[in-house]
């Protein structure tokens, strides 16, 4: 079990109610709590399928070099890079495609 954050903005009502069902809400759209790896990928599969226009940030700890680990949803111009084993945020160029954008928790090198 690992410490789980993830913020919200502009989701349906219907996602913040079922982030509800598994972590705490201790600020709008801001939701904490300890859970599995696999109800860690449950939560980010229904982020997927449910945040439609919305944009989310998902953390994580993780035993790695800076003790956490992040994705991203929507288009918020910010995505998760590897940079040497260290993940950082890049923000997207103002013309970047919205189809690559949706789901960015790919590693761009």
């Amino acid at each position: 079990m690992s410490m789980l954050v993830v913020v919200t903005e502009a989701v349906p009502p219907r996602l913040r109610g079922r982030l509800a069902i598994w972590l705490l809400e201790i600020r709008a759209g801001v939701y904490v709590g300890d859970v599995s790896r696999r109800i860690r990928e449950m939560i980010w599969d229904q982020i997927l399928a449910l945040a439609e226009d919305g944009n989310v940030a998902m953390a994580w700890a993780a035993p790695n070099e800076s003790g956490f680990d992040f994705q991203t949803y929507g288009k918020n111009r910010r995505i998760p890079i590897d940079y040497d084993g260290l993940r950082l945020v890049s923000f997207l160029p103002p013309d970047q495609d919205n189809n690559e954008t949706k789901n960015s928790s790919l590693t761009i090198k």
